[in-house]
């Protein structure tokens, strides 16, 4: 076994591998950015070392930085978590030449060939999994997107070779979008993966997301642990998980396993890894999808996923410990006959969003309360504490929700409990929406498709369930400031929950409060002030500002150039997500104070326009 262990990641995802790490008495060593030396992270390892400033490609993703600070820790292996490293063969192949220190996941090769889908889909396709209509070989230009919608209709997906998450995926409906989104997938795909190669698949209208993991060693064992229904999504972005699927039946099931084991033992991947399927949804179905059901592979995630965590509440199973021990050479001691299921688990993803403004991350704040739920079948994987002032440099998530229960309606009575116990002031959370999900019909019938938040669901239900639990709100009317301040108070021995108005209230020292109900930064100053840092504006047009902290990937326009109502002015990547910036109004671009790769505040002028 190791001695200790560097984790090349931040958050919770840091804390949950340094706690299996701790289990194993093994030592644990962080890494941290600029913007994160306060980090809880940093608070639970034994060592800790800083990486870089706070923009990820000059910290996080710095390899030689990362795997300095294994050398100066004499750290004999290398976590990766999720996200970030996690799946970068380049920087496995490094941890695997350099001396002394082991790579905690699948060789360099297994991800190089499982991790970009073209590759993959190769491999999948010769052990017999099923595969979505689509190119196994690179796309590089236009008339190729064209070619493959005359053969196999629209829409199409275009997708980034290391992409995942939704991440560096666009989808065409008509040849008149092929150029712009060719090029935006394969933007996004570098920006994001460092690969800007991107492949070609039939893009499945209303499918089902299930995915299963699997573990696998170096004694040629492969094993998988059931599946996770991933379905409910935003933007392809994963919000609820859970385990088993409601969906399937076990022959279903089993045979979605099956192919999945199939499929990695063909790519010779070793450790722990997730193979992910589309299956199509039959509509007005009456009772789960049978055997003769579609289902199509979609990728292999070849590292732990965030929402292992449902997995292992139903199998008993620490994935976790499980890719420490096959990495340090160890052999599976279970057969797949021996994995059995208990009851049911939900994954809720905490994130630092607004739900009722388009899932908006938060752009600042502190944890002025932060007290997480308890109780049977409770789990938290978190790494925040109270009084933290909230990261945004990275992800928007700041914590993971896990609820077990005997059966999936348990699940659901004990996760709508926890939520309500969930109390967190301070920032913005998507609680109120996942309370909403709990009473949805859709959700709690498990009819619901990957594309159900997106285009089916009524989102002033979201703004209402915002309104109904969020925290409290500020509002304008005319000069004054109406400010709602909670109090709870006792009369006669009896506690009370009491609203108070203040009108023309004084700000709130600690920031001003959003609809959300989370304490949000203060306002940005204006362009060219003190949040501009040297910027100087000399034009006297209408500035388009940054609405959020990001890095400028691509500027869409130059001096000069005349612009309607709707085009996009800046490409902005925040949040790990891209964001067209457009002209809210036509006009002359008489200045760009800002260029390609630089890091831009919230308030800071992307352009002037005249």
């Amino acid at each position: 076994m190791f001695r200790k262990v560097l984790v090349a990641n931040r958050g919770e995802i840091a804390v949950r591998v340094m706690r299996a790490c701790e289990e194993l008495n093994v030592g644990t060593v962080a890494i941290y950015s600029d913007a994160d030396k306060n980090a809880g992270h940093v608070r639970y390892a034994d060592e800790a070392y800083n990486v870089g400033p706070a923009r990820a490609a000059d910290s996080y993703l710095d390899h030689e930085a990362v795997i300095e600070a294994a050398r100066k820790a004499d750290a004999d292996a290398i976590h990766p978590g999720y996200g970030f490293l996690a799946e970068n063969a380049e920087f496995a192949s490094k941890v695997e030449d350099a001396e002394g220190i082991t790579w905690i996941g699948p060789s360099a090769e297994a991800m190089e060939s499982l991790g970009e889908k073209t590759k993959a889909r190769k491999i999948m396709d010769e052990a017999d999994v099923p595969i979505v209509p689509g190119t196994t070989d690179p796309v590089t230009e236009p008339e190729e997107v064209k070619e493959f919608g005359e053969e196999y209709g629209y829409p199409i997906a275009i997708k980034a070779e290391g992409g995942g998450g939704g991440r560096g995926m666009k989808v065409v409906r008509s040849e008149a979008e092929v150029e712009d989104q060719l090029e935006s997938a394969k933007r996004e795909g570098e920006a994001y993966f460092d690969n800007d190669s991107v492949y070609l698949e039939r893009y499945l209208e209303n499918p089902r997301h299930i995915e299963v993991q699997i573990v696998a060693d170096e004694h040629g064992n492969v094993r998988h642990l059931g599946e996770r229904d991933c379905s409910l999504q935003r933007r392809h972005q994963k919000v609820i998980e859970e385990g088993p699927s409601a969906a399937l039946t076990d022959d279903l099931r089993e045979q979605i396993g099956e192919a999945a084991r199939r499929g990695v033992a063909a790519a010779d991947y070793t450790n722990a890894g997730t193979v992910e399927f589309l299956v199509e949804e039959e509509p007005g179905r009456d009772g789960p999808l049978g055997p003769d059901a579609n289902f199509y592979f979609l990728e292999v995630n070849t590292r732990i996923q965030v929402e292992h965590t449902v997995t292992e509440e139903i199998t008993g199973y620490d994935i976790v410990k499980r890719q420490i021990r096959i990495a340090a050479g160890e052999e599976i001691d279970f057969e797949q006959d021996d994995v059995g299921f208990d009851g049911h688990a939900i994954e809720f993803r905490i994130n630092a969003e607004n739900a009722a403004e388009e899932f908006a991350p938060a752009t600042g704040g502190q944890l002025e309360t932060y007290d997480p739920p308890g109780g049977i079948g409770v789990r938290l994987d978190d790494a925040l504490r109270q009084g933290d002032e909230l990261v945004t440099d990275y992800d928007s998530m700041i914590a993971k929700l896990i609820v077990w229960g005997e059966d999936r309606d348990e699940c659901i009575e004990r996760s709508l409990r926890a939520l309500r116990e969930y109390d967190i002031e301070g920032i913005p959370t998507i609680i109120p929406f996942h309370r909403l999900m709990l009473t949805d019909e859709e959700f709690v019938e498990s009819t619901h498709t990957t594309k159900y938040l997106d285009e089916e669901m009524d989102q002033s239900r979201i703004e209402e369930a915002q309104q109904q639990w969020g925290s409290a709100t500020e509002s304008s009317a005319g000069d004054e400031e109406t400010v709602e301040r909670e109090f709870t108070v006792e009369v006669n021995g009896k506690r009370f929950d009491v609203e108070l108005e203040e009108h023309g209230a004084p700000a709130i020292p600690a920031g001003d409060i959003d609809a959300s109900g989370g304490e949000q930064a203060s306002p940005p100053q204006p362009a060219g002030g003190e949040s501009s840092g040297d910027s100087d504006i000399a034009g006297d047009g209408e500035t388009v500002d940054a609405e959020m902290q990001g890095t400028i990937l691509d500027v869409e326009v130059e001096e000069g150039d005349e612009v309607a109502a709707g085009d996009v002015l800046v490409v902005l990547e925040a949040m790990k997500m891209e964001n067209d910036i457009v002209a809210e109004r036509g006009g002359t671009v008489s200045e760009i104070p800002v260029e390609e790769d630089q890091s831009v505040d919230m308030g800071d002028t992307l352009v002037v326009l005249e």
